[in-house]
């Protein structure tokens, strides 16, 4: 099969629609289940293609988390800690351990869960049954991977009365060496974008401290790949394993930076012990929970502790958490990692970066201001590698 036709493109109003392969050859992925949209594949191709290559560069399972043709989160199968288990709401997943693509996907998921709401998911492995559990229970849109076990099948199969999106890709799959899209009538044409950061794009140490170690090159490989498939200007924080802010689409690169700072902050914040213990009413679904903890750390549209409010989501009125307890809290959260993906332009990005715990930093350079750059580095005994390679995606 060459093609498949689609309800309709981005807007409903944009018929027809399809996908299908310009050469005549059958097409690498197969829809399982569901009728995935227009929007649903420009996910799932770009998801897939961050988690293979995440994968073969770190030798670990990934998974990611896609909205709007860009990821909320990409991470690594690593263990989760108790605390982080709770954060991201799987401590109740039996046999979590010993899944590392649930592991990726539980990280993925968590991160930014107010973005991943209504999320395509991307495995670059077998979805087992423990991933397809913690899926079960998401409002979701659909998956991407190469293979699903017969049980992980019956369980996504019975998501969204039904109708849950599941489909499997040729993970052997090598696109044309060319792309093409339309615009305006206007075809496009250019090379499929080769490039996959490595270790060796790290080499390039420009500040006064060069120490980079392991787990800090793989979180910088994280950023880096995480940013090949985000929509630009983008900027990703990374921590143990995982993408923890994403700051996509911005015109400017200090409002990415201030973006995916902002989102990382939030995410140490999930963390806290008067998050963690927040006493939420037992009727209030999970998205709603979501809201609620956003409103609680970030105190966004309304005050969730004020008297008349905090009764529609708590069994008591909880303590609020103050700028010092905030302040202390993100002290205390250092060696993150930091990619762009073009040059920082100015310094002030750094200064953003640092206030969120960076550490380690990734960028192409080659803007005239690098040398303020690496200064506002060097007073921060940051570490900066500068890789030569700018990863726009449009």
């Amino acid at each position: 099969m060459d093609e498949l036709e689609l309800k309709y493109g981005c807007n409903p109003n944009q018929k027809p629609a399809r996908v299908f392969m310009r050469d005549g050859r059958d097409m690498p992925v197969e829809v399982l289940n569901g009728r995935p949209g227009y929007i649903n594949f420009l996910d799932a191709l770009n998801a897939w293609q961050l988690v293979k290559e995440l994968s073969a560069v770190t030798g670990l399972p990934a998974a990611a988390s896609f909205k709007h043709v860009s990821p909320t989160s990409a991470a690594l199968g690593l263990p989760l800690s108790d605390t982080l288990k709770k954060a991201c709401w799987v401590d109740d997943i039996e046999g979590l351990d010993s899944s590392p693509a649930a592991c990726a996907y539980a990280r993925a998921r968590g991160t930014d869960r107010m973005s991943s709401f209504g999320d395509w998911v991307a495995l670059s492995t077998e979805c087992d049954a423990v991933t397809a559990r913690i899926l079960a229970r998401e409002v979701s849109d659909g998956i991407i991977a190469p293979g699903y076990s017969e049980e992980a099948l019956e369980i996504l199969k019975k998501k969204r009365k039904g109708n849950y999106n599941i489909v499997r890709i040729d993970p052997d799959y090598v696109p044309p060496e060319t792309e093409t899209k339309d615009v305006f009538g206007i075809t496009f044409e250019q090379g499929h974008n080769t490039y996959v950061p490595t270790a060796e794009d790290l080499t390039n140490i420009v500040t006064k401290n060069r120490d980079l170690p392991e787990e800090a090159v793989r979180d910088l490989l994280v950023a880096l790949i995480t940013l090949k498939y985000t929509q630009s200007n983008s900027v990703c924080y990374a921590m143990d394993g995982q993408a923890i802010g994403v700051g996509a689409g911005q015109q400017s690169r200090i409002h990415c930076t201030r973006l995916a700072g902002t989102k990382a902050d939030t995410w140490h914040l999930r963390q806290h012990p008067k998050v963690l213990n927040l006493p939420f009413l037992d009727s209030l679904g999970r998205p709603d929970r979501d809201n609620v903890i956003d409103g609680y750390i970030n105190g966004n549209e309304e005050d969730v502790c004020e008297e008349g409010i905090w009764q529609r989501y708590f069994t008591v009125r909880p303590e609020p958490l103050t700028e010092d307890e905030k302040r202390e809290w993100l002290a205390g959260r250092r060696n993150a990692a930091l990619a762009s993906d073009a040059f920082f332009p100015f310094s002030d990005n750094i200064e953003r970066a640092w206030r969120s715990g960076v550490k380690y930093v990734a960028q192409p350079g080659g803007s005239i201001r690098d040398d303020l750059v690496i200064q506002a580095c060097d007073d921060h005994d940051m570490v900066m590698a500068c890789t030569g390679m700018r990863l726009f995606h449009h």
